[in-house]
């Protein structure tokens, strides 16, 4: 049985970031399941890419991670979306983010007040997106931290970025290959070895 993809129409406006709660993708056969995961980014929608096991191993040993070390009044989370404005709504890998936003189990996206650091794994599919495009959009909401996940052979190599307050951009504060260890934004020690394994 062959059964036809349903795509939604693009609104004459474009998309904003109020259409994702509102955007249906269960066809009546569930064809769409695989689509389900979308962001926005600057108005466009963007489908993610089947993930590769590095990249699922990173986000999930990095999350549980971040949530083993932060500070209490903080939460770890993974894949969630943070709305940036009308016409942004990037979905980051990890993101650490207030633990009373967090409690809220019906929310379906952040606010830029919510979050404290968000995380890019970096895939072939959304290296320009991840490197350049999305940590522009971030600082320029005033995330202040900004991690950013490359894969060196199989082993992961993190970039650390602080927002520079007066020029809405990132500013690079280390690269860390074996051993993430920094006491900004709060204490954290992750064996960089241990998350692809």
């Amino acid at each position: 049985m062959t059964v036809e993809l349903q795509w939604p129409y693009v609104p004459p406006d474009g998309w904003t970031a109020a259409d994702l709660d509102q955007l249906n993708l269960d066809g009546p056969y569930g064809e769409l399941d695989a689509l389900k995961h979308i962001e926005l980014v600057d108005g466009e929608l963007i489908v993610k890419s089947p993930q590769t096991e590095f990249h699922r191993r990173v986000i999930l040993r990095l999350g549980l991670e971040l949530e083993r070390q932060i500070p209490d009044e903080f939460a770890a989370t993974t894949e969630m979306d943070i709305v940036l404005g009308e016409r942004q709504r990037p979905c980051p890998d990890v993101s650490v983010v207030t633990a009373i936003a967090a409690s809220d189990l019906d929310r379906t996206y952040y606010a830029p007040e919510d979050v404290l650091l968000v995380v890019e794994v970096v895939s072939k599919s959304s290296e320009i997106r991840d490197r350049e495009t999305k940590p522009r959009r971030y600082a320029e909401a005033g995330l202040r931290h900004f991690w950013r996940v490359e894969n060196d052979g199989g082993r992961p190599v993190v970039y650390v970025y602080e927002l520079d307050p007066a020029t809405r951009s990132y500013s690079l504060t280390g690269i860390f290959h074996d051993r993430l260890k920094t006491t900004v934004p709060f204490p954290i020690d992750i064996s960089l070895t241990d998350l692809s394994r």
